[in-house]
């Protein structure tokens, strides 16, 4: 018989062995939750009416999670974007404004990255549209072909930081954290990491100023500020979809991602699709209702004319994706954005489907208890736990994906994490500083060789003069940038905690509710009848 103190570590020992092997992950989490999940029965450590929880988790918090429905509507969102357009325009814009300072090149695929990641969250789409439009450009300027890989790639990788990424999302399910706290958290590492990369850009164009040339500009006054505003604009309009909606509290994760996915089939029907007379009418049209309504709910919430300014434009909506359909070239794009979109959702369903039969399991032979005893007695106390902890997920990063660290690892650590972390940032803001490191920790398994994906995305669209040599040298700078912001998040917790709100320091235990007793009403008066006669 196994005592119940070695079936916690045989269990991830076993789940290893499967992953070495190359066995999918979903299906290796199922078999070894399930094999030592009946073991323990056999074993009396718990019975089977335990293992009910299995099918009531799966149907009750995975198949019913309305947050979960952000993931196909971004990754749908994603795709379209990838092939509308709006990365090659922004980056042309962006080129134009920066190209004359040396490193300029660098300093808008930078901002383009970041930009973009306010939109979606795929880090394959961005890293393939930066580097089918800036790479040929940095080598035709003589660019040092190291730093224009590790640039591009690592400016792709952003999109796992910036509001509304995907990892946000998750992780927030994961810890039963809000996502708009998710979000807040995330916006002082995001603009620090820009600001990282561009202090690194900085450096290189001092050091070695031959390396980032500087690049002349095309276009000058009115074309200049047209070819901007064509990158700009629907970018801005686009973030305001997602990501404003969402801070302002208008929307949920999943109703931001379901508007931004219209918004962006809608602008690539604007942008590429051959237009008549009577459709650019209607896009007019449902812009001018779309501003109109929404300087009338500002005084006039839920009114008719309120009612009737969104109609129009919900009309003008319907109408252009009617005619998305109609041309062959957009609605294959759109074919094949639901199709990745399938694919996509369909695996993060099995892994989490997986991950649940694990961690049932784990749970059942007391694997949170040796979790949260070996990582609590940790030398170092809170800081020791972070290193190691960040260490191990830093590793973990060379072989699993984002989404199968965030079902499997996290959920192990989050309680362990929210005992030794509320002593340092409060009770409120534990996992929020917790899942927040860890997404920056994630940024680098894009990056780093040999397993980055960020990696193969550009090797696949490179130049054969591109040496692949070039790609993985050139990425291990920016991995250390991105180790720099780990240590920056574990030291200094206020760049997490600054946005969020204060927590809050009223007691409940000691709230009393005090109601004054109601005045007796008079009673009425008494009328006994009179005696017959």
């Amino acid at each position: 018989m196994i005592p119940l103190e070695y079936m916690p570590p045989l269990m991830f020992g076993g789940l290893v062995v499967f992953m070495i092997i190359g066995y999918p992950v979903a299906f290796s989490l199922c078999a070894v939750g399930f094999f030592f999940g009946f073991l323990s029965i056999e074993m009396g450590y718990f019975t089977m009416s335990f293992m009910q929880a299995i099918p009531g988790r799966v149907f009750g918090s995975i198949l019913s999670n309305e947050l979960l429905l952000a993931i196909p509507f971004f990754t749908f969102m994603g795709a379209i974007l990838e092939k509308c357009g709006l990365a090659e325009d922004m980056l042309e814009s962006m080129g134009q404004l920066f190209g004359p300072v040396k490193g300029g090149l660098g300093y808008s695929t930078i901002i383009v990255g970041f930009i973009l990641g306010a939109i979606t969250g795929t880090v394959a789409a961005q890293v393939i549209a930066m580097a089918l439009i800036t790479l040929p450009v940095m080598m035709r300027y003589k660019y040092d072909m190291r730093y224009a890989t590790g640039v591009l790639a690592a400016s792709g990788t952003i999109t796992q930081l910036v509001p509304p990424s995907l990892v946000l999302v998750v992780l927030a399910d994961q810890m039963g954290r809000s996502v708009g706290d998710m979000y807040l958290g995330a916006w002082g590492p995001s603009i620090l990491q820009i600001a990282l990369f561009a202090g690194y850009t900085f450096y290189l164009t001092i050091v070695k100023p031959d390396a980032l040339p500087p690049v002349p500009r095309t276009l000058f006054g009115k074309d200049l500020l047209i070819k901007c505003a064509w990158g700009i604009i629907p970018a801005a309009i686009l973030i305001f979809l997602v990501l404003g909606t969402i801070m302002m509290g208008l929307a949920t994760p999943t109703e931001a991602g379901a508007m931004g996915t219209i918004g962006a089939i809608v602008l690539a029907v604007v942008r590429n699709a051959p237009l008549t007379k009577f459709d650019r009418a209607v896009f007019l049209s449902g812009c001018a209702a779309a501003i109109v309504g929404t300087l009338i709910g500002m005084v006039a919430f839920k009114s008719v004319p309120f009612k009737l300014a969104f109609t129009v434009m919900f009309a003008s909506v319907i109408w252009l994706c009617w005619r998305a359909w109609q041309f062959k070239e957009l609605r294959d794009l759109i074919v094949q954005a639901m199709q990745a979109t399938m694919r996509i959702t369909a695996m993060v369903a099995f892994i989490l489907v997986g991950a649940t039969c694990f961690s049932i399991s784990f749970q059942g032979v007391d694997g949170g208890l040796w979790v949260e005893h070996m990582l609590s007695g940790l030398p170092g106390g809170v800081w020791g736990f972070l290193i190691v902890v960040n260490l191990f997920v830093f590793f973990l990063a060379f072989f699993l994906d984002f989404f199968e660290i965030a079902f499997i690892i996290v959920p192990m650590l989050a309680p362990v994490a929210q005992k030794l972390l509320a002593p340092v940032v409060g009770a409120d803001a534990a996992l929020i500083w917790f899942g927040i490191m860890l997404c920056v920790n994630m940024q680098t398994s894009f990056m780093h060789p040999p397993f980055g994906f960020a990696l193969f995305y550009l090797r696949s669209v490179a130049p054969k003069e591109v040496k692949s040599s070039d790609i993985y040298w050139g990425s291990v700078p920016w991995v250390f940038l991105q180790i720099i912001m780990v240590a920056i998040v574990i030291a200094f917790p206020q760049s997490v905690t600054f946005f969020l709100d204060e927590p809050s320091k009223i007691d409940p235990t000691t709230i009393k509710i005090e109601l004054d007793a109601p005045e007796p009403e008079s009673a009425p008066p008494i009328f006994t009848p009179a005696p017959k006669n």
